[in-house]
């Protein structure tokens, strides 16, 4: 799998391994994962044929390291497939996307067993991994939640609800953030596995939502969950301090969801204004549109420049790590909204349409200025960590 040896990278151009990795995802994407889109988001269904795909050629989860069977993709890798997926279909990229997302503390603070069952399995295909954080009222106050974990002997019983968690209710792994001391707040936060067949774990019914339609997000219901101890991750009180320094990695994921929407959309657009003609020529002749289509393409570019960098940080776990997640996340998924705004004018009427995929690349889009915290929240988080 590409880039084993880190991301040891020119920023101008990608390693001959990380280009092939490009194709391939690319070509798989276009083939298997891309005629469904429009289906999938019409009727609000989970990608199947995505998962299928992505299974079958091991991109499902590459971030798993070599020792636990996975790919041991480093995180430029991890973003090129993210990438190339959302490009064709949003939904489908949150497989990859969440994978990481849900099982990074298991990797970052896990015990050896937990790391072996879990990212194992994930690597094997035998289940998704979600992330449960957020809770009803605890949404970017995180350290509000109320889920509690209570010790009882040789196991924990979990009770409360998460809320806003993508793909729950497929996944079979959930990594759930619980209150395990209330008198410390943050460092009284634990990270335990649960599994989607635990007795007393249920789901509500999925969100009506704006776009990523094919990608479940529903609440989770933890009702005297009882799991043994040995499941809880790292030690009791750094759950809180394992989900921010996850979220310093997996924002960069977000971002490259955005770039790829965005890539979408551009490339929409591009073959539109060639073949749309009025007053007797394409429209891709009106220096109006040409200028359009210019800053489009610059800011774009921009924001992947950043989300490797980002990307090349996280694979060497570099001290300004979270100024460039944030920064990542936050310029590359601005600029997705933009584009897919953009590309939608561009096409005019057609644009606004069902009929034409950029209605839907700009509504996928919205979401990633909002989840994995929201813009605002970036701000504030690049603004504490200035390099």
């Amino acid at each position: 799998m590409a880039g084993n040896s880190g991301a040891d990278f020119d920023l101008f151009r990608l390693s001959d391994e990380h280009e092939m990795l490009r194709e391939a995802v690319r070509s798989l994407a276009e083939a298997k994962i891309a005629p469904f889109a429009a289906e999938v988001d019409e009727h609000g269904r989970f990608p199947q044929e995505a998962l299928d795909a992505l299974q079958a050629n091991d991109l499902h989860a590459v971030h798993v390291p070599t020792e636990y069977g996975g790919e041991g993709a480093d995180a430029l890798a991890t973003v090129l497939v993210i990438e190339e997926v959302a490009r064709v279909c949003a939904s489908s990229s949150l497989i990859p996307a969440v994978n990481k997302l849900g099982s990074l503390p298991v990797q970052l603070s896990g015990s050896e067993e937990l790391k072996q069952k879990y990212l194992g399995a994930l690597a094997r295909g035998e289940g998704m991994f979600s992330y449960c954080l957020s809770e009803p009222d605890a949404g970017s106050d995180a350290a509000g939640m109320k889920t509690r974990a209570e010790r009882d002997g040789d196991f924990w019983v979990l009770n409360g609800v998460k809320r806003w968690i993508t793909n729950a209710g497929v996944s079979e792994f959930y990594t759930v953030m619980a209150v395990t001391d209330p008198e410390k707040r943050s460092k009284g936060i634990s990270a335990f596995v649960v599994e989607k067949g635990d007795e007393g774990v249920s789901f509500g019914a999925p969100e009506k939502k704006l776009g990523i339609k094919g990608s479940p997000t529903r609440e989770v219901y933890l009702d005297n969950v009882r799991i043994p101890a040995d499941r809880i991750i790292g030690a009791e009180g750094t759950g809180f301090a394992t989900a921010m320094k996850t979220l310093d990695h997996t924002r960069i994921t977000i971002a490259a969801q955005a770039l790829g929407i965005a890539q979408g959309a551009l490339d929409y657009a591009k073959g539109y204004v060639k073949e749309r003609k009025q007053f007797g020529k394409a429209i891709a002749e009106f220096q109006g549109v040409q200028f359009m289509l210019a800053d489009m393409a610059m800011k774009l570019e921009a924001a992947r420049q950043l989300t490797y960098a980002a990307a090349a940080k996280s694979q060497r776990l570099d001290g300004d790590l979270t100024f460039f997640g944030a920064a990542a996340k936050c310029f590359a998924s601005d600029v997705a909204m933009e584009i897919t705004t953009d590309a939608v004018q561009l096409l005019g009427g057609y644009g606004y349409t069902r009929d034409y995929p950029v209605e839907r690349m700009m509504r996928d889009a919205k979401i990633t200025q909002i989840y994995e915290g929201t813009n605002q929240v970036q701000r504030i988080v690049m603004a504490r960590n200035l390099p």
